[in-house]
């Protein structure tokens, strides 16, 4: 069936967000004052990566909302017993240097260009609608994508595949023409293909070593990916 859509994961795809975390939190500490607990900025740096994705996978099981695994990374971080107005504001006062460094992939916006006449486009990603439409506005990228769903608002997040039905049907095709590209080999890419999509993988840092997946480490890759049948092993043409 003909790929007629490119669902996008957001952060680490089209965003740089990995960096953006890490020097939003580096002026944010530098700030505020590095916790006594930390001998180092960058064991501070460190542990608040490892507290960002515990939390998350708390967010994306249930455990807990939007807001709340947002305060827990807070008093997990400073070993304070915080209230939730005082956990909320020091996670805003972060917020405000991690947005300062927001910035797009040097190769998102060229591709977007290329595939803009031949796919429609739409994103999915496993955080919050507010949050995700916020970043894609100031980015400037906002008007490329037809639909933003978001786990915060679904209840359910990648690799699930209600999610990524939902997000084909926030397009009104079906799950087989759809193509989602993105930087998890199994909360992506495996996932959208369990669920009948097209999963590309977006391997950045050339990690490698899933060859059951198919996988680009550049979006220069998925051009000319998408104008053949990589499902089947024989050449197509899409329209």
């Amino acid at each position: 069936m003909t790929v007629r859509a490119v669902l996008w994961d957001l952060d680490d795809t089209l965003f740089d967000y990995a960096s953006a975390a890490r020097r939003g939190m580096h002026v944010h500490l530098e700030a505020e004052g590095l916790p006594a607990a930390y001998a180092s900025m960058e064991q501070a740096l460190t542990t608040w990566d490892e507290l960002t994705a515990y939390h998350w996978a708390r967010f994306a099981a249930g455990e807990t909302d939007w807001q709340g695994q947002r305060r827990d990374r807070v008093r997990a971080f400073l070993g304070a017993e915080l209230s939730d107005f005082e956990a909320q504001a020091w996670f805003e006062r972060h917020l405000a240097h991690y947005e300062a460094a927001w910035s797009l992939f040097p190769d998102t916006l060229p591709v977007l260009d290329l595939l803009a006449d031949g796919y429609r486009h739409a994103v999915l990603s496993n955080s919050s609608l507010h949050h995700q439409e916020r970043k894609l506005e100031v980015l400037g990228v906002r008007d490329r994508f037809e639909a933003v769903v978001c786990a915060a608002e679904l209840g359910i997040s990648k690799p699930d595949a209600g999610a990524f039905h939902a997000a084909c049907e926030a397009l009104g095709l079906a799950p087989q023409e759809v193509a989602y590209v993105g930087d998890q080999p199994d909360i992506d890419a495996r996932g959208a293909g369990e669920a009948g999509l097209l999963g590309i993988w977006l391997d950045r840092n050339q990690v490698g070593g899933r060859p059951e997946l198919i996988r680009i480490t550049g979006l220069e890759e998925l051009p000319p990916l998408l104008r053949r049948d990589t499902r089947f092993g024989a050449p197509d043409t899409f329209g």
